[in-house]
C-alpha cells in the first residue's frame, strides 16, 4: 500500500469508506458513518498507507460535532446528576478507580512505563489524554495506540447495543434522515459557533476544547433562543467520516509492532474496563429513571466524541450521555498526573522479573 501514490490511496480510503460506511447505515447500524471509515481507516494503516488526516480537519470535524451535540443540551442538564449525586459520584470514582487498576495492572504485568500505562487506559476523551501523555513521562505512541484501540473497542461494541436494543426502530430513523435540507443565516452562525470555537480553545490550552468550547456555547445559545443552530446531515457525515479515518490511519504498522508484545494484555484490559462499565450502566438503571442503553454509553469508557456520535444516532437520553462523559473527562484530567505518579511509583517491580 505504501507504494501507491497517494492520490490512489486516498481514492481508495473514499470509496471503500463510502461503500462499507453505507453497506453498515442499509443495515441500520448506529454510527455507521463513523464505523465504516474507521474500520477502513485501521486497515490501510496496517498495509502502510502513508495518507493522514490533517490535524486542523480533525479539529474542525470535532467542533461540528460539539455544535451537534449542543442541540441536544439544555440548561436542565445537571438537574438528574444533582438529584442524584451521590450515585453519579459513586460511578465517577469507580469508573477512575477501575482505570487505575487496569493501568496498574498493565505496568505490573507487562512491563509498560508507568505513566503510559495510566494514561493509556485513562477512559476520557482519547485526543486530550494522548495530548497531556507527553507532558508526565509517557510514551506518546503506546498511548495513542492504547486509547484508540479502546476507542475501537467501544464504538464497535456500542454500536452493536445500540443496534440490539433499538431493533425495528433503527429503521425508522434513518428513513426519517434529511441529507439536504435549505439553509439559512442560522448555517453561517453555527460554523462561527464551531470554528470560532475550534480556533480559540486550543490558545486557551483547555483540554478537549474543539468539542468542548462549542458544545457550551452552541447550547447556551440554542437553549435560551438566542440562534437555533442548524447542523445538516450531509455536513455531520462528512465530520463522523474524518473522525473515523483520524483514529484508523492512528493505527500504522510500527505502532502495531512496537505494541504487539503487550497487546493481549491491553485486549484484556479494555475488555474488563468495559465490562466493568457496562455493570455500572446496570447500577444505573437500578437507581434512576434511565433506559440502560442511555447508561450503557453515559458509561463507556470510549472517546468522547464517538460516543456522541453513536447516541445522536440511537434515540437515548444524548443529554444524561454527554453530562455524564464530560464529568469524568474533567474528574479524569484533574486526577490523571496524581494517578500516572501513583503507578510509576507502586507498578515498577514488575520490571524486574
Amino acid at each position: 500500500m505504501e507504494n501507491l501514490p497517494r492520490a490512489i490511496q486516498w481514492l481508495i480510503l473514499l470509496l471503500a469508506s463510502l461503500l462499507l460506511g453505507f453497506g453498515l447505515l442499509a443495515l441500520h447500524v448506529p454510527a455507521a458513518l463513523l464505523l465504516g471509515p474507521m474500520i477502513v481507516g485501521v486497515a490501510m494503516g496496517l498495509l502502510g498507507a502513508s495518507v493522514r488526516i490533517p490535524k486542523p480537519y480533525f479539529i474542525g470535524a470535532q467542533a461540528i460535532l460539539g455544535c451537534m451535540i449542543a442541540q441536544s443540551l439544555s440548561p436542565n442538564i445537571l438537574t438528574p446528576l444533582l438529584a442524584d449525586w451521590p450515585l453519579v459520584l459513586v460511578v465517577l470514582i469507580a469508573t477512575l478507580l477501575a482505570s487505575g487498576f487496569s493501568g496498574w495492572c498493565l505496568v505490573r504485568f507487562s512491563g509498560l512505563p508507568g505513566p503510559t500505562g495510566a494514561w493509556g487506559s485513562s477512559p476520557g476523551g482519547a485526543s486530550a489524554m494522548v495530548a497531556m501523555a507527553g507532558d508526565f513521562g509517557a510514551d506518546v505512541r503506546l498511548v495513542a495506540f492504547m486509547q484508540y484501540l479502546r476507542v475501537l473497542f467501544v464504538a464497535t461494541a456500542a454500536a452493536m447495543v445500540a443496534r440490539i436494543g433499538l431493533g425495528s426502530e433503527a429503521m425508522q430513523g434513518h428513513a426519517a434522515l434529511e441529507w439536504f435540507p435549505s439553509l439559512d443565516w442560522r448555517f453561517l452562525g453555527t460554523l462561527c459557533v464551531a470554528f470560532g470555537g475550534a480556533w480559540l480553545g486550543p490558545r486557551l490550552r483547555i483540554p478537549s476544547s474543539a468539542l468542548l468550547l462549542p458544545m457550551i456555547v452552541g447550547a447556551a445559545l440554542h437553549s435560551t433562543g438566542t440562534m437555533t443552530l442548524q447542523v445538516p446531515e450531509w455536513l455531520l457525515a462528512l465530520a463522523y467520516t474524518l473522525i473515523g479515518w483520524s483514529v484508523g490511519l492512528c493505527f500504522t504498522r510500527p505502532i502495531f509492532l512496537l505494541a504487539l508484545r503487550t497487546l493481549p494484555q491491553m485486549v484484556v484490559s479494555i475488555v474488563a474496563l468495559m465490562l466493568f462499565c457496562a455493570g455500572l450502566a446496570w447500577m444505573l438503571t437500578q437507581f434512576m429513571p434511565v433506559d440502560l442503553l442511555t447508561a450503557y454509553l453515559a458509561t463507556s469508557p470510549g472517546g468522547m466524541d464517538t460516543v456522541a456520535i453513536i447516541a445522536a444516532g440511537s434515540r437515548v437520553d444524548i443529554t444524561f450521555v454527554m453530562a455524564m462523559q464530560t464529568l469524568r473527562l474533567f474528574t479524569i484530567l484533574f486526577t490523571g498526573p496524581a494517578m500516572a505518579r501513583f503507578i510509576s511509583n507502586y507498578a515498577t517491580p514488575a520490571q524486574s522479573t
